[in-house]
This record gives C-alpha cells, sequence and structure tokens, in this order.
C-alpha cells in the first residue's frame, strides 16, 4: 500500500492518529485542475479572481436550506469547497436558510417542495448547523496538518437569513428591492423556465426564490465583505440574480460566483441519492460503517475523479495510487482511502474506526469487532435490524435460539434453512441445529448476538441474565 495513507505511529495534534493532509491553493481556481468548478461567473473574471485569492484572505459563502435533519453526500462537495476556502487561509461561511427554507428552492426540481412548518424547519436548522461544524472540526482535528501549516485556521461562521428577515418589512422590501429586479432576466432562468413548461407549472412562492437568494448576498456582502459565493451548477440562475441585484445597488462593489459540478453515478442519478435513498451525513440515518460501505462499493471508473473530488489528497498521489490501483484492482487500494477520508471527515476518528471493525467482522470474519461494539453502535450499524430480548438459559439450542428470536415462521422453515446453510450467528454460518449456544462463540462479550438469515435479514439479540 503506498505511503501516503499509512497509520502514523503516533498521534498528531488535535489527537487524531490518521495521517494529515497537506495540499492546499491559496488560488481557489487552481482547484479547477481537480474538477472541482463546473464555470465561474462572470466567465471573464478568472484573472481578477486569482488577484483577489492571492492578496488578501477573501469571505466566501454556500446556502444550505433546511429540507431535511440531515445534509446528505450530495452536500458534501459544497462542503468540500468551503473547507478548500478555509485551508487555503479564506473565510469560509455557511449560510442555513431559516427562512428561504419556507419558500423552497426550484432548482433542479420538476414539482414544488412541501411546505415545512416553522417548528420542523427550527428543527432542521439545528441538526444542520451541528453537522456542519461537526464536519470542520473532524476536518482540523484529523485532516488539517497544523505540523505543516503553522497559521490557525479561520473559523466557519454559520449564519440565518431568518435573522435579518424577521424585521423586513414586505413594503419596504418590494418598494426598495423589487425595484432592482428585471422580469425578462428572472423568467430567462434555466429553472424558471423548465418548470413553466411543465404540467404543474411554477408558484408565486418558487419564483420568488431567487429574490431572496439574491438579496442574502447582498446583506452578505454588506456585513461581511463576502465577494464570493459557491453552490452547486444548479444554483447558477441564482447566482446571476445576485450579480445583478448588486451590480445595480452598489454598482462600485465587485461579486463573483463558481459553481460546483453536480456529482451523478454511472447511471445519471444524483450522487447518493438513487433510487429515494439517500447517504446520509447524520449517524442515526446513515451509519458511518454504511457511509464507509458506500464509498468502497463505488466503480473504478468512478474513483479517480472522487478522489479528486471528496478527499485533499494531491493531485500527484492520487494518480500514483490509481496507477497502483491498476496493478491490482481486486484490492480496492483507491476504494478503501476514498472510503476512509471521507468517513473520517464527516464522523471523525471513533466513526472510522467503527466502520473499519464492522466491516473487518462482516467481509473478514474478525468476530471481534463486533464485541467491540456497544448496543448503539450496533442497533446503528445494522439499521432495520430487528431486536430481541432474550433470558439466557442452560442449553438452549441453536434451533431454539432462531424460533425464540422469531427468525422464521415455523421450524420447518427453520430446520431446513439452517440445514441448507442460510444462517449465521456472528457472522458465523452455523448448520448444525442441535448445537448448544456458547458465551465466547455466540454470544459476544458485549452480551450480544447479532443473527442473520440469507443475505440481508438481520436480527440482534441482547441476553438478560
Amino acid at each position: 500500500m503506498l505511503a501516503l495513507r499509512m497509520r502514523l505511529l503516533r498521534p498528531l495534534q488535535g489527537g487524531c492518529s490518521y495521517s494529515k493532509r497537506t495540499f492546499a491553493h491559496k488560488n481557489l481556481l487552481e482547484l479547477s485542475d481537480r474538477g472541482f468548478f463546473q464555470s465561474i461567473f462572470p466567465d471573464t473574471a478568472a484573472p481578477k479572481m486569482k488577484n483577489l485569492f492571492k492578496s488578501s484572505p477573501q469571505s466566501i459563502y454556500a446556502g444550505f436550506d433546511p429540507t431535511a435533519d440531515s445534509l446528505h453526500v450530495g452536500n458534501l462537495l459544497v462542503i468540500m469547497g468551503l473547507l478548500h476556502c478555509q485551508r487555503a487561509g479564506h473565510k469560509p461561511i455557511a449560510l442555513v436558510g431559516g427562512a428561504t427554507g419556507l419558500i423552497g428552492d426550484p432548482s433542479g426540481r420538476k414539482t414544488e417542495r412541501n411546505q415545512l412548518g416553522e417548528s420542523v424547519i427550527e428543527t432542521n436548522l439545528q441538526a444542520i448547523e451541528q453537522q456542519l461544524r461537526k464536519v470542520f472540526k473532524n476536518h482540523e482535528d484529523c485532516l488539517w496538518d497544523t505540523r505543516k501549516y503553522s497559521s490557525k485556521l479561520e473559523p466557519l461562521t454559520i449564519v440565518n437569513n431568518a435573522d435579518w428577515y424577521a424585521n423586513l418589512s414586505l413594503i419596504d422590501f418590494v418598494a426598495n428591492m423589487g425595484r432592482h429586479f428585471r422580469m425578462g432576466s428572472m423568467l430567462s432562468r434555466s429553472s424558471v423556465q423548465s418548470r413553466l413548461e411543465s404540467e404543474d407549472g411554477m408558484s408565486f412562492t418558487e419564483f420568488t426564490y431567487q429574490i431572496f437568494q439574491a438579496y442574502d448576498w447582498l446583506h452578505l456582502l454588506r456585513k461581511h465583505n463576502c465577494c464570493f459565493q459557491m453552490g452547486g451548477s444548479d444554483q447558477m440562475g441564482n447566482l446571476m440574480t445576485g450579480h445583478e441585484l448588486i451590480s445595480r445597488v452598489e454598482p462600485k462593489r465587485e461579486v463573483f460566483g463558481m459553481t460546483l459540478p453536480i456529482v451523478t453515478n454511472e447511471e445519471g442519478d444524483k450522487f447518493g441519492k438513487s433510487a429515494g435513498n439517500a447517504v446520509w451525513l447524520d449517524e442515526n440515518k446513515t451509519s458511518p460503517f454504511a457511509l464507509y460501505q458506500f464509498f468502497m462499493r463505488m466503480p473504478d471508473s468512478e474513483v479517480e475523479k472522487l478522489l479528486k473530488l471528496f478527499t485533499f489528497i494531491p493531485l500527484p498521489e492520487v494518480e500514483q495510487l490509481m496507477r497502483e490501483h491498476a496493478k491490482e484492482p481486486e484490492k480496492r487500494k483507491a476504494q478503501t482511502l476514498l472510503a476512509e477520508d471521507v468517513t473520517l471527515l464527516v464522523h471523525g476518528e471513533h466513526g472510522l474506526k467503527q466502520a473499519e471493525r464492522v466491516t473487518n467482522a462482516l467481509y473478514k470474519g474478525n468476530v471481534d469487532g463486533l464485541a467491540e461494539l456497544n448496543l448503539a453502535e450496533i442497533k446503528q450499524t445494522f439499521q432495520g435490524a430487528t431486536m430481541v430480548d432474550l433470558l439466557a438459559e442452560p442449553g438452549m439450542s441453536i434451533l431454539q435460539l432462531a424460533m425464540k428470536a422469531k427468525c422464521f415462521p415455523t421450524e420447518t422453515d427453520a430446520v431446513r434453512i439452517i440445514n441448507a446453510g442460510g444462517f449465521y450467528v456472528n457472522q458465523k454460518r452455523v448448520q448444525n441445529i442441535a448445537e448448544v449456544i456458547t458465551t465466547g462463540i455466540h454470544v459476544l462479550r458485549n452480551g450480544v448476538s447479532l443473527l442473520r438469515v440469507g443475505k440481508r435479514n438481520f436480527y440482534i439479540v441482547r441476553w438478560q441474565q
């Protein structure tokens, strides 16, 4: 395995025992070499942007609407963008949309979002803010090399746009800001056009979204001197509207937009959201093990692109890794490094170790990994598994255990499937229905047994003394 990602023998500053990433670009446009930016706006602004990035720290913001109580891996690329800003010495700002979340962004959608209540929005806001802070802390603790870079990272600033709309009069807003928006430009946006041509059309509420996002940028420019906005490529229309507003209200100020590609899989589905099954950043919705395995399963054709987008590994080392991977693709070195770095960023060292323990237990026959998990971690890892409390009885057989845990509808089914090799205890196939349950073999030292029928039907037995 390459030396670029070997465990260090001693912990680094911050207490994380994984190797730190030393790559950073002060000129963020150099990230284009990693396929990071799809476009910049205005499209002739690259020289000016380069000079600003190199001359002084810049404030750069990206927005996150609270449409759910967790961000997902599709949001992760935008978070990576803010982290690259921070690594380069710039000032990252995350805007959470307490106001715009009530409206709903039509970008990239075929139908209008369901309206969320204020209490739901507030719950989602708190969860998203906590996630953002956790990811930035994991990055600083585990992926930022303080030995190479002596300067401290600029802290993440989180703002909520509900704070400046709360006391803003509707009449004043329309009178003072509305006159700067042009209907022709607003109607020409692709996000608007596609919806106007759809069967359901577009509501006035959704149509106004670009106005509020534009005003958000103006507010951040005035309060935080924020000249840069970053977002997915589906946000280009909203970025253009903000640029036009600022050019009319603050004609002496220059602002710039940067869009990131919408990452899709080989089938063209949005990354992490295929078949409606989002891969969440919240460990209670998608466990560290599930996140780790999501990236471990990436096909060879995608892994190099994802290493460039979702890790901080320098490009020469990515290229070296891919050369080694090509020699022994069955070892999945590239996928392993990708899964490690993303899990470390999202869930920290504890989450990565948990994911590795479960991976070793499930796929490499190392039962000790399961024994090291507590009950909460097991439930989190095997989401959807049936939980059963059983009283430990001397002489209990495999067949009796299977029936008490309700793994089979009938004893006849149990005997047939167990004899055929379709029943597992702690990931070990068991075919003797008369085998007696033994502590240390069938019951792990954490007082739990993991039963499995077939490939995916898990049952968690918590033993009562």
